[in-house]
Parts: structure tokens; sequence; C-alpha cells
């Protein structure tokens, strides 16, 4: 009796299993009607969209390559009625999972449908499509003395579906806001195929509820985003850098509200701590930063060359008494040369200890401006109570701070550490009033705080999801929804 089980269970385990491969088949035939070679499902190529940045691990079973619109809308509609899981993917530069395939499926790479549609000077708007890189965007739009200022590190190679998608910031969001601010209205492709229009080509509207908003950081789990009115802005014509060091990491985080409290509004204003500018002059030793202590960026700008140079001044003025040195330059060398430096900072961690490795949890934290100070030393209590060495970086001017974690990935005791550090940190952020994710969005690597963050407004986004998507197949395993 127990072998006419095993061979039962060993019948029905390879029916089921042949069952799965002959349902593969009928969808791969089906898109490589449509697409021909922009579907692949090469083991090689299926690896190549398996992470972006983060630890996140997830295989798809195929990456398909739109060119349109009609496109993914044939592909969402197949998808829903055959209940495949769906992930948009732009540029794959996310740091937390958000592209990531976790529950396999097909993977939308937005790379091809990358056209600049239209440039509108005279209602200060461009219209693109989602896979345009935003460096690309930036670069079309500097002769005619326009910018798309949301400005993340990752903009020479990231998307512009993908910063709507999370809604990306970066160095210069302190003035200039997020991507929230600059969309007008986007093409969206529902989980059924359908295609609607969240907004209008005016500046403002008032028509019911805001879905522009609705999609911007929704992270693919809503719809796909294939088209976006984006609002632009003149390219200020005087920048000026004012770069201080600090005794300490809390007095640097306490420079922020001075520098507001003076009534400047920096066009960036940027942290790095003492580990942050050892790994930039490891990396290069003639790199222009102060050497003893914290240091915050502030750039001035604007379309006066007076009010730029009071603007440096005020700031430089607010923080004197609490700092160690002051550079105030508008070398555009110099300048260059620094910011260079900080973009450089994510990418040159290795600097630090070549035998360990950055993972990218408990890293992209925001606090009230005010409790800076308080979110900088327990960063620093809550690592070294664990035995994590930090390092701390990031938009400051926001209340963005970036933590940097090592560790030696074959040593499994000090992944356990990494988890106690990120978890702790996290609970930091929201016990003074601030966020598990300033920028970098929720993804599957910070999915079980959202409840604890939003409260019963999580249940309200689980309700907008199901409505939306009632099949889940739009990046299921993100937002912790």
């Amino acid at each position: 009796m127990q072998t006419d089980y095993k061979l039962h269970f060993a019948y029905g385990f390879y029916s089921y299993i042949y069952k799965i491969y002959g349902l593969f088949m009928d969808h791969l035939k089906h898109f490589k009607n449509i697409f021909q070679d922009r579907v692949t499902v090469s083991p090689a190529e299926l690896c190549c969209y398996s992470a972006d940045g983060s630890q996140v691990k997830g295989k798809p079973d195929f990456v398909i390559f739109p060119k349109t619109t009609d496109e993914v809308s044939q592909i969402l509609a197949y998808a829903n009625s055959h209940l495949i899981p769906v992930t948009a993917r732009g540029a794959g530069t996310g740091l937390a999972g958000g592209a990531v395939p976790v529950k396999g499926g097909i993977v939308l790479d937005m790379s091809q449908m990358n056209r600049l549609i239209s440039i509108d000077i005279n209602n200060i708007q461009v219209t693109v499509e989602a896979g345009i890189v935003a460096d690309k965007l930036n670069e079309a739009l500097k002769p005619y003395g326009f910018f798309f200022p949301p400005d993340p590190g990752s903009a020479a190679t990231c998307t512009v579906g993908g910063q709507i998608a999370n809604n990306a910031s970066g160095m210069r969001c302190v003035k200039y806001g997020t991507t929230k601010n600059y969309v007008l209205d986007l093409e969206v492709v529902l989980a059924d195929g359908s295609v609607i229009h969240t907004g209008t080509n005016c500046l403002k509207s008032s028509i019911g509820y805001d879905l522009s908003r609705l999609y911007v950081g929704s992270e693919g789990t809503l719809g796909i985003i294939t088209k976006a009115v984006l609002k632009i802005a003149p390219l200020p014509k005087f920048r000026k850098l004012v770069m201080i060091s600090f005794p300490s990491p809390e007095n640097a985080g306490l420079s922020v509200s001075r520098v507001f409290a003076a009534g400047v509004t920096p066009s960036a204003c940027e942290i790095l701590d003492k580990t942050s500018v050892s790994i930039l002059t490891k990396l290069d030793p003639d790199v222009i930063f102060p050497r003893d202590g914290d240091v915050v960026l502030f750039e001035a700008d604007g379309s006066s060359k007076n009010a730029v140079d009071e603007a440096a001044e005020l700031i430089a003025s607010a923080c004197e008494e609490i700092s160690n040195s002051i550079l105030i330059t508008d070398d555009p060398v110099k300048m260059k040369e620094i910011w260079d430096a900080r973009r450089l900072l994510g990418a040159a961690v290795s600097k630090l200890d070549p035998t360990k490795t950055r993972i990218y949890v408990g890293e992209d934290l925001g606090v009230p401006i005010q409790k800076l100070p308080a979110m900088i030393a327990k960063v620093y209590e809550i690592t070294s109570e664990v035995g994590i060495t930090p390092m701390i970086y990031g938009h400051v001017g926001d209340g963005t701070i970036h933590v940097g974690l090592f560790i030696d990935v074959l040593d499994e005791n000090e992944w356990k550490k990494l988890d106690i550090a990120a978890d702790k940190l996290h609970l930091a952020a929201i016990d003074l009033g601030g966020t598990i994710s300033s920028e970098h969005g929720i993804g599957a690597a910070r999915g079980a705080y959202m409840e604890k963050q939003c409260g019963s407004a999580f249940f309200v986004m689980k309700a907008v999801k199901n409505a939306l998507d009632p099949n889940g197949i739009l990046n299921p395993g993100k937002l912790g929804l």
C-alpha cells in the first residue's frame, strides 16, 4: 500500500509539472507570436532581471520589451486573464526590490518606450514615455534653459517612469520638491489592459480624486505608467556652494534648522559624516573635502547673483559658531568636483573595507528636520550596540538620512546583526515621527513596517489595491500588500 501511495504521488507530481510546463509553452507561444524577438526566456537574460541594487531576489519566467502603450495593454489583458504576475522595470537602479519579480511571471522592460514626445516651453511642460532616462531628458531641455528638477543619484541611468513609480527626489528636492510636484498627467495601463489618463495638461486642476498622486509612488502595484506630462522649471543662472565642517554629526544635523531659521532655502543640503569623507579621500586623496569633521554641503542658486551671494553668506553666518571650517565657492570646476564626489559615494563604499559589502536595509530614513540630531545620534547608538560600522550621508535639507551598513556576507552572524540593526533603525525613525523611506520606496524590503507606520491608512491602501487589481497580478509582494 505504501508503494502504491508513492506511485500515485509521483504520477500526480509529474502530471502537475507537465501541466505547468504546457501552460508555460502556451504562454510563450502567445507572446512570441506578437513580440517575436522582443520576448526572452533565456536563463542568462532572466538572471539579469532577477535583482536590482538591493538584496532582494526573484527570477521572472518571461521578459518582454514593449514599444507602445497598446502592446502593454495586450500583455496586461492576457496576464490578467491567465493570472500571470507582471512587474514593470525601468533601469533596475532601485534599492528596495521594487522591480524584482518576487513572484515570477512577466517582467516588462520599459527601456524601449523612451521617446521624448514633445517639449512645450510656452506651457512649461514636456511629454515623455516612461522609459526615457532622466539625464537624457535634462540634456534635451538644457538648450531651452529649462530642466526637470528631481535629481536622484542614479539620474544618469534611471528612467522617468521609475522616478514616478517611486516618487524619487535627490539632492535638490529641498528647494525644488520631489517627483510628485512635477506630474501633471499620466497615461496608465490598468490590470485588465484598459488605459486611463490621470490628469490634464494644465498646471493646476481640481477634478475630484487626484489620480496622478495616487500613481506616484505606487511602485507598479496599481497600473503600468507608459507616458507622462511633466512640469519643468527654468535653470538657475547662478550657483554657489558652501561646504562646512562640523565637530560632530549632531552639530551637522543642527545646522539645517539654523539655515532655515536664517530665512534661506538652499537648493541642496547634503550631509557626509566622517566615515563618508574618509571613503571619498581614499578614493581620491586630492578631493576637496575637509578632513577635520562631519561635512554639510549647502548650495544656493537663483537668477540673481547678488541674491545667491547673500544666501551663501547667510548660510555661513548661521553655522559659524557651531562649525570647524567654512569654504564658499562659485568656481564651476571646484563645484563639479565636489558634487561628482558626492554622487560617487554610494558606489565607493568598498573603499572602507574591501572584505565587506554594503547591504541596502535600514538605509533610507527620514525625520522632521528638528529631529535630525536625535536620529543621527540614534544611528550611532544602534550600530554601536549591534557591532556594525555605519556611514551616514543624505539629503538632510528635507530630513533624509541614508545609512550605509557593511557586513561580511559570508558571515552568518553578521547577517543577524544587520537584521537587528535595520529593524531598530526603522522603528527609531517611526518613533521620531519620521518615515521608513524618504525616497527609495518600500518594494519588497520594507513592507513589514507599512502597517506600523501607516496605521489604519494601510488598510485603505489595501482596499485601493484590491479595487484596481482584484487578481493581484501587478507587482505582487510589494508595499506589504
